[in-house]
């Protein structure tokens, strides 16, 4: 089994190092020509080199239900939120049907080829714990969210080593709360087993990404951020076990979802029962519900 485990991470990190020479140049150069604010162009390379990746990694079984998510996707901005499980989750990620500008701490653009790629990618960096870095990046958040485009943010700030779902940070909520524009929860499971955190080892895995009702902000103040960030973290970790559930995770007792708030809704119940709509056998074991489909731009 170590053997196996060991070849088998041998071949997904020489698979992941040679797309990432093939499509480096062509980021590059769609990089230096996308005059779009929000680096939408580059953006959609970089997602296209995800899924390449991810379609030639035979570890990795991804599932992806969109069926809950705002029809007008491809067209308004949504602050994006997941819980953060394993290095595997972008890769998860990637599949999602609409183009997003990510957030990602700065350590990793210091990584040759991962920096390398995000840097063409369009992706915005932070400096956690410096206030000039926050500031900067919030600001070049909002312009992206002006120009139509939504953020991807992880709110718990780093991976969970178990999966269980850590304290929310206040960056996502204050940024919606400031454009003006919704939360987009989402809730992931099973990615943690695909690369655990602190190990270099790719097992074989099955993780699964849901998209769960929006999250109005209109006629928020900052008052309301710790309310939006609490709220938006109980609609995550009330989809989780079922989630989790969908990949052959037995949940603890304590995940057990809670019933809906009178504030929460007919959103949070919802949130717990996607359709069962599929559309199923797509390369790399990846499947996407039905009911949206991706934008032919970012295919």
């Amino acid at each position: 089994m170590r053997l196996a485990t060991s070849i088998l991470s041998s071949y997904v990190y020489a698979e992941f190092v040679g797309c990432a020479l093939a499509f480096l140049p062509i980021m590059r150069a769609v990089h230096a020509t996308d005059r779009d604010p929000a680096r939408r162009r580059s953006g959609q390379w970089m997602r296209r080199f995800g899924r390449t990746a991810s379609r030639l990694n035979p570890a990795w079984d991804f599932t992806v239900e969109a069926d809950l998510a705002p029809k007008d996707i491809a067209t308004r901005a949504y602050v994006v939120v997941s819980n953060h499980e394993s290095q595997a989750d972008p890769f998860l990620l990637c599949f999602l049907p609409w183009d997003m500008r990510w957030v990602a701490k700065e350590e990793l653009y210091k990584q040759p080829l991962i920096g390398s790629l995000m840097r063409a990618g369009g992706d915005i960096p932070i400096r956690r714990g410096e206030r000039d870095s926050v500031t900067k990046m919030m600001d070049e958040c909002a312009r992206t969210l002006e120009h139509g485009l939504s953020i991807m943010m992880f709110p718990e700030g780093t991976r969970s080593a178990t999966g269980d779902l850590l304290p929310f940070k206040d960056g996502a909520f204050q940024l919606a709360i400031r454009t003006g524009v919704p939360i987009l929860p989402m809730a992931l499971a099973g990615t943690h087993l695909c690369r655990p955190k602190g190990s270099a080892e790719i097992r074989m895995a099955k993780a699964i990404v849901r998209a769960l009702p929006p999250i109005e902000t209109k006629g928020m103040t900052a008052e309301d951020v710790p309310r939006l960030r609490d709220r938006t973290r109980e609609v995550i970790a009330q989809a989780l076990p079922d989630v989790r559930r969908r990949v052959g995770i037995v949940s603890k007792p304590d995940d057990a979802p809670k019933a809906a708030t009178s504030e929460e809704g007919p959103a949070a119940e919802a949130a717990q029962e996607p359709s069962s709509t599929r559309c199923v056998g797509a390369p790399g074991g990846y499947r996407l519900s039905a009911d949206l489909e991706a934008p032919r731009a970012a295919r």
